[in-house]
């Protein structure tokens, strides 16, 4: 790779390299796959799901014990299925096959966990600080990248924000995943100093990637990011940090609260002037 490609920021985990077009690129350490971070009892990339035991090329509904998990998420090509229906505010659990499974590598229900196949380049914005965009176009549904970090407990990412400076940025990312009356997991994720392509990518109140939780070695779920429209080549990937896409009411900022909110500069129509701020995580 030249100078004039940039540098590769994953160098060399990923099997398609992440081009950063500056020369001195930002401190932080690479990583493809969440980690174990601060108060977090369980390894994220240790293999602790079931196997199927599909004999197939590609597995079905039918008989695979990973696809009868959740509802089937993706179509033969790979790019996810029912997008219309995270406007309603809910989502389905997607659990892929993983490691233990006797099916094809190419399996259509393995996606996340092949990782990143999109060429993204990491570049400096105008008024955003770093992005990420990408080099060709991506079709609606497929998947874009994960926001991959250090995976830590509610009171580790309060102590962060608690004393994090103004002039910092807050990566943190905070999921919660509902199944049935008063159940709800919390994944709490920080690529901060240990992290992804995702760590780059920007708040869009108008966002043209969707975020979507999905299991694939671990019961800790992996942040994937999918397209939720067609995407041009050379345009920038955002997705919104709250959690919304399409459809759903946007978050208003509170007011009177005293808490110091940073402007957003996505330039949407829709745009609500601040970026998200999950005031639970303060709470």
């Amino acid at each position: 790779m030249t100078e004039e490609d940039g540098v590769d920021l994953s160098g060399g985990l990923e099997d398609v390299p992440v081009i950063c077009e500056a020369l001195t690129p930002p401190t932080f350490k690479y990583s493809t796959d969440n980690v174990q971070g601060p108060g977090c009892s369980v390894d994220p990339s240790e293999v602790t799901l079931p196997g199927c035991s599909c004999s197939s090329h590609s597995c079905h509904p039918e008989t695979c014990t990973c696809l009868q998990t959740s509802d089937k998420a993706y179509d033969d090509t790979g790019r996810l299925l029912n997008l219309d229906r995270p406007e309603s505010g809910y989502s389905s659990p997607v659990f892929e096959c993983n490691a233990l499974c006797t099916c094809s590598d190419t399996c259509s229900n393995r996606v996340v966990g092949r990782g990143l196949r999109l060429r993204l380049e990491v570049w400096r914005t105008k008024s955003k600080g770093w992005g990420v965009r990408t080099m060709k176009e991506i079709p609606r549904g497929m998947f874009v990248c994960e926001y991959a970090g250090e995976v830590i407990t509610f009171a580790e990412a309060k102590r962060r924000q608690l004393t994090q400076r103004a002039e910092e940025n807050n990566y943190i990312i905070a999921v919660r995943e509902h199944a049935g009356t008063g159940s709800v997991t919390e994944t709490f994720v920080d690529p901060a100093r240990t992290g992804n392509v995702g760590r780059f990518l920007n708040h869009s109140c108008a966002p043209n990637l969707y975020m979507l939780p999905v299991r694939v070695h671990s019961a800790i779920p992996r942040l994937a990011l999918f397209a939720g429209r067609d995407i041009h080549a050379q345009e920038e990937l955002t997705f919104d940090y709250s959690g919304r896409y399409g459809a759903q009411k946007p978050v208003e900022a509170p007011s009177g609260d005293g808490l110091k909110r940073k402007q957003c500069h996505c330039g949407s129509v829709n745009c609500t002037r601040f970026l998200p701020l999950d005031l639970s995580i303060l709470g």
